[in-house]
This record gives C-alpha cells, structure tokens and sequence, in this order.
C-alpha cells in the first residue's frame, strides 16, 4: 500500500510519463518504427534476427538494447538508489537526459541509427531515475506494469477486496500521461519531423531547474 504521495511525486510521474509518450511515438512512426521506450518487442526482434543469422538486425537490436541498459547505469551512478526520495541527483540525471535527446534530433534527421541508440538511452536513464516510491514500483517508460496493476486491482475489487487507491491512481496517472505524450508526439511528428524530439528535451530541461529549485527551498525551511 502507498502510504502518501506528495504533490510533487504525482506532478513529475506524469510529466516523465508524458515524455516517454512523445519520444516512443517519434520512435515508432519514424524511419525505423522502432520502439524505444521499452525493450520487449526489441528482444523479440533481436530473437527473431538471430534465427533469421541477420547480423546487421542482430547487432542494431542488441545496440538498442544496450543503449537503454547503459542510461539505467549512468542513472544508478548518478542518483545511487532506486527510490524515490527529494534531495537525490535528480536534475543532474534530467539534464543529461534532455542533452540526450536534443543529440538524437540531428542523428535521427539524417535517419542515422545512433539518433536511436541515443534516445534509448535517455530513455533507459528516466526509468531508472525512479523504480520504487513508498514501497511501490513505478515505471514511466512503459505500460505493461500499470496495466497489470490495474487488472488485479479489477480482480479485487470483484471479489470484494481492499483496493489500494492511491496506486490506483497513480497507474491512471502514468497510463493517461503516457498516451497523451503518444498523442503530442505524433501530432508534432507530422509537422516537426524528429525536432519534435526537442519538445521533451525542453521539458526535462526545465524540470531539472524546477526539481533543483523546490529541493532548495525545502531544505531552506
């Protein structure tokens, strides 16, 4: 059960879920259609290039895959724990994350591979940023959690069980995020091409100074 989420938790669950959107959309509707969010279908296609002996796909997808691995080590070694607590390097791991992406914009323009590798990199460094709260896991990079959350909470409820609320919440919070950033993303990806990749660069830039201010201001009192 979550005990208490304060205001700024919820606040930045949606925001990063909201990036993970946009930058998966830009991903899957670019030259590649290649998710970078999340690693399960790309381990199905590494699988699948390794029994079809392609080495070109094989080396792409295991690059992609290592590219995400190697943002949840830069962000372990930045901010040192898993859960999420005010006063850890969050700004640090953000603004690395947003030069990430704002790198992958002219990669991805001259529909270079490495724009791929380094979005997914950015990406595998937010989700590492925040694994647990209060006991609870939290994921803004990919659904699949939340909506198995959501159907055990379905299951409870059915049997007429307790159901936690908050992280009820918390898995709408992160899934309608999720897919209004896909939304954004997709509507900017028509008109911007990959620069619509700036978008969250933006905002993760800006969350940086405004985690870094509020961190501030409450050690202050």
């Amino acid at each position: 059960m979550i005990s208490k989420l304060p205001r700024w938790v919820w606040t930045g669950a949606w925001i990063l879920a909201f990036i993970g959107g946009m930058v998966n959309v830009v991903g899957l509707l670019g030259f590649e259609h290649q998710a970078i969010t999340h690693l399960t279908g790309t381990t199905s296609m590494l699988g699948a290039a390794v029994a079809a002996l392609d080495g070109a796909r094989t080396l792409h997808f295991a690059a992609v895959i290592g590219s995400f691995v190697a943002g949840t080590v830069i962000s372990g070694y930045i901010i040192q724990d898993s859960t999420l607590k005010l006063g850890r390097r969050y700004g640090v791991a953000l603004l690395m994350e947003s030069a990430l992406l704002a790198l992958s914009v002219p990669l991805l323009s001259g529909q270079s591979l490495y724009g791929l590798y380094t979005a997914a990199c950015a990406c595998g460094l937010q989700n590492a940023m925040v694994t647990t709260y209060s006991g609870t896991v939290v994921r803004t990079t990919h659904l699949s959690g939340m909506f198995t959350d959501l159907g055990i909470f379905l299951g409870h409820a059915l049997r007429g069980l307790p159901v936690d609320q908050r992280r009820l919440r918390l898995c709408f919070l992160i899934i309608s995020g999720f897919l209004l950033g896909g939304v954004a993303g997709a509507a900017s990806f028509h008109r911007l091409g990959y620069a619509t990749l700036f978008i969250p660069a933006t905002i993760t830039a800006l969350a940086a100074l405004v985690y870094e201010g509020y961190h501030r201001r409450q050690a202050a009192k």
